[in-house]
């Protein structure tokens, strides 16, 4: 039974629909009634706009389209109505801001892009081409895809899916409606179905530009980064006409697949072009930082926020370089942008976690833990983690994967001894370890792959990971004994591209403690290593991170203790049903005695001693997580207990860990 409009969104649609017909008084009288009630209702003082712009009051207009923008600084019907006021005024620089904006948020507002095109040629901007451009694109579509359009700008993800799947429904290959539903499913972060929809878009439409970059883009956030690297270097060089729109995708596959030189000369020749561009600095800063060049990293990304003060992603970027110290200077920058009232929510969420390490460098651990908690408490409501889901995850496991089960099936599975995994929780020194093994002349050290997480979210299929009873676990106690075999003779073909000559290889996606009974099913040789941190520093080190992606557990104390609490109870089940299977690793002993720690490691490996992997920092190799700079230096104990500098405010960590965990890592 579909719900009544309340009253007041029925007046604004009658008094919409009033405009259209010319009575614009009686919308009026609808609006100022509505408005004597709500009188901050974005709607109808949006609707109130249009009214004093029809009667030519375009001023007033202004006055109120300034009030909606700062309730709702992203709608883009506002910008665009501000543009036309601004017009009516004979303000054609203050109305081509207003279009720009309006279009960058809302990409079907065909009127806009109209407007645009005559602002464009009377500058002599050569945009005017592709503003004209996308007017014909625009023209071409249906009006359903248009809507579909506007709902994705708005961020309404259900209504432009059910609209776009409505219109694939009677129009199953159209490729503007496939490649749009690719769009929708790449914000759901169903990311398969988007590389799905993408690969037929290019299957009827080979030449389609968009849908080709769309696809690169994809396979970049699938981190399949050596077909991301092939799709993009042939749209590069197959689309020299395109090169301002092929060339950002082709420099970030180069990265993906370590050829940084290559990568770093394209954000070179970008910049040149166009040197007010904040982000091109950012992306070059991340490719020095994994080359090891922090003074070089650093330098770009002050480079990005003199560009643009506000641009959080640069003084994160800046915190990440763990070593960079923030002066007076750029404190009072930080704490002013944070504290705009016009600062999108990500920025202020960046510059809060970068305060948090200007402060604790200064032993400000107060000012440090404010700013931490804050960025942190911002974060979460964009986050989907549930604690329930986390608890179903870890029960399934634990009643699926028995040692009868797992016995059951010892024999099966690819026999390669080629991988070692290496889990655990994030900020648990498994960059640390990974660096160690990489030094080993015998190992190849990779990066997080996600083939074990694709496995298990192909099982999955289209189950919801809410659901009470999940397909995954429970399929594999179903399939037939050859799909182990299958499964591990795949991930042994798909990793290879990430492997140089050497025999073995690293794996450090820390996820997949979840997947250990899979791992052992279809690789049943391999190694695992499991990077273990007494849970007050590891908790509190993953609480100062602000994450690129993943790990949605974080945001806040009470949850980051329960998931280690849950993790540690999944691998106790690990070393019961697979005995010695897994080799724990605490990172205080490698601390506290390096040369004990890699020895055991390397037996546990079957690996004879090296003396490189004791000089692991003397490894030259990419390095891509927040940990970076530390394995490039020999061990040190400072950072083992920063947590204790913020032990009054930690108590709902201490709560959510609970007795148990703590009676194996007592807090002294």
């Amino acid at each position: 039974m579909t719900q009544a409009k309340p009253k007041t969104a029925v007046d604004i649609d009658q008094a919409q629909r009033l405009l259209g017909a010319g009575k614009l008084e009686d919308a009026q009288v609808l609006i100022d009634n509505v408005l004597a009630e709500s009188p901050d209702n974005d709607d109808a003082l949006y609707t109130f706009a249009v009214i004093q712009r029809l009667k030519k009051r375009h001023v007033d207009a202004l006055k109120t389209l300034d009030q909606v923008l700062q309730q709702q600084p992203n709608l883009a019907r506002a910008f665009q109505e501000r543009a036309l006021n601004e017009l009516s005024l004979n303000n054609p620089m203050p109305a081509g801001k207003a279009l720009e904006a309006a279009v960058a948020l809302d990409p079907s507002l065909l009127k806009s892009w109209t407007l645009l095109v005559p602002l464009y040629k009377a500058s002599g901007s050569s945009k005017a081409i592709q503003a004209q451009e996308q007017v014909d694109f625009l023209k071409t579509l249906p009006r359903e895809l248009l809507t579909a359009i506007s709902y994705l700008s708005a961020d309404r993800l259900l209504e432009a899916e059910r609209v776009c799947r409505a219109f694939l429904m009677e129009n199953k290959t159209h490729v503007e409606g496939m490649r749009l539903l690719a769009e929708i499913a790449t914000r759901n972060n169903i990311l398969e179905d988007a590389e799905f929809l993408l690969e037929s878009v290019i299957a009827f439409e080979p030449d389609h530009l968009d849908g080709n970059i769309q696809y690169a883009h994809i396979l970049l956030r699938r981190q399949r980064f050596h077909k991301a690297y092939d799709q993009a270097k042939k749209v590069f060089d197959n689309y020299p006409q395109a090169k301002e729109r092929t060339q950002p995708v082709y420099a970030s596959a180069c990265f993906g697949v370590g050829r940084n030189e290559e990568a770093i000369s394209q954000y070179l020749e970008m910049v040149e072009a166009t040197p007010t561009n904040a982000q091109l600095f950012i992306s070059l800063g991340h490719i020095y930082n994994t080359q090891g060049h922090p003074d070089k990293a650093a330098e770009a990304f002050k480079q990005a926020y003199k560009i643009n003060p506000k641009f959080g992603d640069a003084y994160w970027s800046l915190a990440n370089t763990k070593s960079y110290k923030f002066d007076d200077q750029q404190i009072t920058v930080m704490q002013s942008s944070e504290a705009s009232s016009d600062i999108p929510s990500l920025d202020q969420i960046q510059i809060n976690f970068a305060l948090g390490k200007a402060f604790e460098d200064r032993h400000d651990y107060k000012q440090a833990f404010h700013h931490y908690a804050k960025g942190n408490d911002l974060k979460k409501p964009t986050t989907h983690y549930v604690a329930e889901q986390l608890q179903r995850r870890i029960d399934s496991q634990i009643s699926i994967c028995t040692q009868a089960f797992l016995e059951s099936k010892k024999d099966l599975g690819n026999n390669s001894a080629d991988p070692i995994f290496i889990v655990g929780l994030p900020r648990s020194g498994s960059t640390l370890l990974e660096q160690i093994l990489a030094s080993h002349s015998q190992v190849d050290g990779t990066m997080e792959l996600h083939n074990i997480l694709d496995l298990a979210k192909r099982l999955r299929g289209r189950d919801n990971e809410n659901d009470e009873n999940p397909r995954y676990p429970q399929i594999i106690t179903e399939l037939d004994n050859s799909y182990f075999e299958r499964f591990g003779d795949q991930f042994m073909q798909d990793t290879q591209v990430y492997r140089e000559s050497a025999p073995f290889f690293t794996d450090k996606m820390p996820n997949n403690f979840f997947h250990i009974g899979l791992i052992k099913l279809i690789l049943p040789n391999a190694k695992i290593i499991d990077a273990r941190r007494h849970p007050m520093a590891c908790c509190f080190s993953g609480f100062k991170q602000l994450f690129g992606e993943g790990q949605e557990f974080s945001y806040g104390l009470a949850d980051i203790g329960n998931y280690y609490r849950q993790y540690v109870k999944l691998m106790d089940h690990w070393d019961q049903v697979l005995p010695n299977f897994v080799l724990r690793v605490q990172h205080e002993d490698v601390v506290e005695d390096l040369e004990t720690q890699v020895r055991r490691i390397l037996d546990f490996c079957g690996l004879p001693f090296e003396e490189a992997c004791l000089d692991f920092h003397k490894t030259e190799r990419s390095v891509r997580t927040p940990s970076a700079e530390q394995v490039r230096q020999p061990i040190y104990k400072t950072g083992l207990d920063q947590w204790r500098n913020f032990e009054e405010h930690l108590q709902p960590l201490i709560d959510a860990l609970g007795p148990d965990v703590l009676k194996r890592y007592p807090i002294n």
